[in-house]
């Protein structure tokens, strides 16, 4: 899955997000053509390189002629709905615009058709959020995350007067999303921002783990260099945790073989390179007492562990089931000891986790040699384990 990660390290505009998407790599020709299937004019956009402390960036500019005209939120609802966007887009952009209409509507306690303010009106906020629903559908970017996003502090002035930082509409916006103090005197996150993000994203928190492809910046209207009025996106395709392997498990139940070859058999599967062996204790026709026998292979191996298996035991037929086993991401490590040093197992959890295994064989031989209780030999070399962050990498198993 591509996966798209806002990180609002200073804040969050619709100009900002739209100037990453393209500095990521959307074109600025393309999207200007997907803007063409929206029924308004009067309205230029400029992309430009700025740059804002140490970092540049892409900024978004859209010029206005002011021959639109005052838009109620219904009038938005209609442009949207006749033009000639692609429905997925035309959706996820009215589901933006409705929900900033609607925080704007509790704010100032009004009903939802009847908002007819600059944000939703102005042409610049109309290319913000439908620019956005385009580019991340140019860029292939399926589910879109996001830091916690900072929060300023002050006053800001708009078509409304003297309003508290952040604004009325940002705080509803953003009910229910990690927030934090920015640590400075002005807007971080505009309600065009949050209702953007809130949206959109799946999720806020910690970068998820991806093989990063792209990275882009949106550099915003501020001048502030400390922080940089910078966003930066993060494009990748999310890393599977698991491994999944096509597989043959054999069964065969057995009922008149002498307990004492079920080792050898066990053994000689193994030896033929099976993944696993299980015996298992049943009860079959007339409650006669049996065992099934349960072998997991590779498909290659099929008719030669099933050779093995009517050669060591006295079964009459075996049966193949095609299963797929998910495996974690796992190596094998060599680590330092005070026996000297072993071989151990090492498995990375979903979450990052390294779980450790120490190999049983050879910790077995150190109990032996030492006479040390093998608890004690296995728990020590899994403390070990947990001690070194970074064991050092053999061959995988």
């Amino acid at each position: 899955m591509r996966l798209g990660y806002v990180d609002a390290f200073s804040g969050a505009s619709g100009d900002m997000i739209l100037g990453a998407l393209i500095d990521a790599g959307l074109s600025p020709e393309a999207l200007k053509e997907a803007l063409q299937g929206v029924p308004f004019s009067g309205w230029r956009l400029e992309v430009r390189k700025e740059a804002r402390g140490a970092i540049t960036g892409t900024r978004v500019l859209i010029h206005d002629d002011g021959s639109a005209p005052l838009r109620h939120f219904r009038d938005i609802r209609s442009l949207l709905s006749t033009s000639r966007l692609p429905d997925g887009i035309k959706e996820k952009s009215l589901h933006i615009l409705e929900r900033l209409a609607k925080a704007e509507a509790r704010v100032h306690g009004m009903h939802v058709e009847d908002v007819h303010f600059h944000e939703i009106g102005a042409v610049d906020t109309l290319i913000d959020v439908v620019g956005t629903v385009i580019g991340l559908e140019a860029l292939g970017i399926e589910s879109l995350h996001a830091s916690p996003l900072p929060l300023g502090r002050g006053r800001v002035s708009c078509a409304h007067g003297v309003l508290p930082v952040p604004a009325p509409a940002t705080v509803a916006l953003l009910e229910g999303v990690p927030v934090r103090d920015g640590g400075v005197e002005r807007e971080l996150v505009t309600p065009t921002g949050a209702a953007i993000l809130s949206t959109l994203c799946a999720e806020f928190g910690p970068l998820p783990p991806m093989v990063l492809g792209a990275v882009g910046y949106g550099v915003g209207a501020h001048p502030a260099a400390d922080p940089p009025n910078v966003l930066r996106l993060m494009v990748g395709e999310s890393k599977p945790f698991f491994k999944t392997r096509r597989l043959l498990l054999m069964e065969t139940q057995i009922d008149d073989m002498n307990p004492e070859l079920y080792e050898h058999l066990v053994e000689s599967c193994f030896a033929e390179g099976a993944l696993d062996v299980v015996l298992v204790p049943v009860l079959m026709k007339k409650n006669r007492p049996a065992t099934l026998v349960r072998v997991l292979l590779e498909p290659s191996l099929k008719e030669r562990i099933a050779s093995r298996v009517f050669a060591e035991s006295t079964t009459l037929g075996v049966r193949f089931h095609e299963v797929d086993r998910l495996e974690l991401e796992r190596r094998t490590c060599e680590v330092a000891t005070p026996w000297g040093p072993m071989r151990v197992k090492a498995a990375t959890l979903p979450d990052g986790t390294v779980r450790y295994h120490p190999e049983y064989e050879a910790c077995r031989a150190v109990a032996r040699r030492t006479a040390t209780p093998l608890p004690v030999v296995y728990d020590e070399v899994q403390r070990i384990c947990r001690e070194q962050s970074a064991p050092h990498t053999g061959t995988e198993p």
